[in-house]
């Protein structure tokens, strides 16, 4: 009596933990209802680079839980029956998550089948085998694309010479890239010599690119280059505006388009720094000494104390110095007054009204551009006494009915084929 007394406790206790566990499926199907509109309506953007990294300093998600957590948000938003099966208790998240992997509006119907009738493993074997087909479809199309290349050039009866082809799509993106830069290039000649002529038609405009891009490569050798070649780019700007935002003087790059003082401010905080000193007409008077803003040792020091962008969630290892205090307002550059930004929220400090003070223990505080402090680590929302009668509250208000055997998958235990089941089901099976 005492084992069947123990057995029934036990399968209490498993019931108990299916039905939770259904319940909390559930509550994770309005997660991520809320998610996917905070997502599209930007809630996100107040300093953060996505609503993920949002979710890891807001919520404490781990940087991959809370991009899947974004992802199988936004599938969702056109999979309603997925949607519905999770909000229903009816499929647990991880049955979801792998699905939306795969799942399109037309094929949702057949997944959604496959998870009821099967465990978590037998979905995770159909998916990868589905995705293995995709990855065989596209291979396939691909081989298609690159066995169908070709390009005919052929002289014409009247002299001129026709080009005909077909490039794989990829091949096809760069030369519509290329001709798009040579038609500019083109732009700004005629624009320099004849600045009243019309311009040619459109498809006359594309032969003269071709042209330009034909001469261009028997001029400097048909050689690709380096794909990661720097540029560097080349800002003038006044003291003055360096000091101070809003006074009036230049700012503009070395072909003369103006940018924001704030943008100088932000590529003047870690750059190499040209002095010159122009007299009453303009005339340069002289020159100082190129030097880096930030010494390299101050630098090392910089990224070995930061190890990352200090900006509350984020944490990018890649950072640029940030002055404090600018030093063109007479902050000094010591490891006191620098702190390590990466490039989006460098650009959030000096241009979107976002502010970093250093505190006198030494800790940073950032501001939002209303003033409101940023913290490193949000306070927690409070929670009711007991969690767990308020989500089986609310969701007996939802009108939800979740058992112990809501989400109780309807394999019998026979062995899964899984070629069988992508063959039947997979559009692109054959």
């Amino acid at each position: 009596m005492q084992n069947s007394s123990s057995d029934r406790d036990l399968d209490r206790l498993g019931d108990e933990i299916a039905e939770l566990s259904a319940h909390l499926d559930a509550a994770t199907a309005r997660l991520l209802d809320l998610i996917r509109e905070f997502d599209a309506r930007e809630g996100w953007n107040t300093g953060f680079r996505s609503c993920a990294a949002w979710l890891s300093w807001r919520v404490g998600f781990s940087p991959g839980a809370a991009r899947e957590h974004v992802r199988v948000a936004r599938a969702l938003g056109t999979l309603p029956r997925l949607s519905q099966a999770l909000a229903r208790g009816e499929l647990s998240y991880a049955k979801v998550r792998e699905l939306t992997r795969v799942a399109t509006p037309e094929t949702e119907e057949r997944l959604l089948a496959v998870g009821r009738a099967g465990t978590a493993e037998h979905v995770e074997r159909i998916v990868r085998g589905w995705r293995r087909m995709d990855a065989k479809a596209e291979a396939q199309e691909a081989a298609r694309h690159h066995a169908g290349r070709a390009l005919h050039v052929y002289p014409d009866e009247d002299g001129m010479v026709k080009i005909r082809g077909r490039l794989t799509p990829e091949v096809g993106a760069l030369l519509l890239k290329a001709l798009d830069a040579a038609r500019e290039t083109l732009y700004q000649r005629r624009c320099a010599e004849t600045p009243d002529a019309d311009p040619p038609a459109m498809e006359q405009q594309q032969a003269d690119a071709l042209a330009l891009l034909a001469e261009t490569a028997l001029h400097h050798g048909i050689d690709p280059g380096v794909p990661g070649e720097r540029y560097q780019v080349v800002v003038h700007v006044d003291a003055a505006v360096l000091a101070d935002a809003h006074q009036p003087g230049q700012s503009v790059l070395e072909d003369g388009m103006r940018v924001p003082a704030g943008t100088s401010q932000r590529l003047a905080c870690d750059s190499t720094r040209v002095v010159m000193r122009h007299d009453g007409d303009g005339r340069v008077t002289e020159v100082g000494a190129r030097t880096r803003t930030i010494p390299p040792a101050i630098r090392r020091a910089l990224q070995h104390r930061d190890l990352g962008c200090r900006f509350p969630g984020c944490g990018v290892r890649v950072g640029q110095g940030h002055h404090i205090q600018h030093w063109a307002q007479g902050g000094p550059t010591t490891l006191s007054n620098l702190a390590l930004l990466c490039r989006r929220h460098h650009r959030a400090v000096h241009e979107e009204g976002y502010r970093l003070d250093r505190q006198p223990d030494g800790t940073l505080l950032f501001h939002r551009p209303d003033g409101r402090v940023l913290p490193e680590v949000p306070c927690g929302p409070g929670m009711p006494v007991d969690p767990v009668t308020d989500l089986r509250a609310r969701h007996v208000e939802q009108g939800l009915v979740i058992h112990a055997r809501t989400a109780t998958p309807e394999w019998l235990g026979e062995r899964l084929d899984v070629g069988w089941a992508i063959d039947v089901m997979h559009p692109l099976a054959r």
